[in-house]
């Protein structure tokens, strides 16, 4: 099993797509990189804590490669965009890769430079080694779930389509 953190905005969304990728075997919403030790959601976003709405996402290698992993992440969010997704604004919804292994980063640094062929403004999703991750309270996880109607900044199409994804 490996691990990544990926931050794509609002988590809600970012857990109900990701766990949807063959191959990944759980996912856990939280927050990444911040300075304050076990905040609360409250706090994520009115307090400046720094941190990032994150997901978890622990997955199998020899099922699905980190940079498939990547490429689906990169269709649900807009990695020009500085502090916002969606209807979403704030530091806490930046996008960020955050890394527990250093073996990682030259397919995050691989797949960033394919994406940034395909936009003429830079990109702005924070490559980071992971400092920090506290899990999301309880009514977070799986919240798309247990709230089908919630809000999500995800575009309904992508959830058929990686429902149906191949890990090529």
């Amino acid at each position: 099993m490996a691990e990544i953190y990926l931050a794509g905005g609002c988590f809600w969304g970012t857990e109900h797509f990701m766990k949807r990728i063959p191959g990944v075997l759980s996912t856990q919403v939280g927050y990444a990189n911040g300075q304050t030790e076990n905040p609360t959601y409250n706090e994520v976003c009115h307090c400046n804590t720094g941190h990032a709405e994150t997901v978890r996402v622990d997955y199998a290698p020899q099922q699905v490669r980190l940079e498939v992993l990547l490429r689906w992440f990169f269709k649900t969010i807009d990695p020009t965009s500085v502090n916002k997704q969606g209807g979403d604004v704030g530091t806490q919804y930046r996008t960020g890769i955050y890394y527990t292994d250093a073996s990682q980063l030259p397919i995050i640094e691989d797949a960033m430079a394919d994406l940034a062929r395909l936009y003429t403004k830079p990109l702005v999703v924070e490559v980071k080694p992971l400092i920090n991750f506290y899990p999301a309270e309880d009514y977070h996880q799986h919240y798309l779930e247990k709230n089908p109607g919630g809000y999500c900044h995800i575009a309904p199409e992508l959830f058929a389509m990686v429902r149906n994804a191949v890990n090529d």
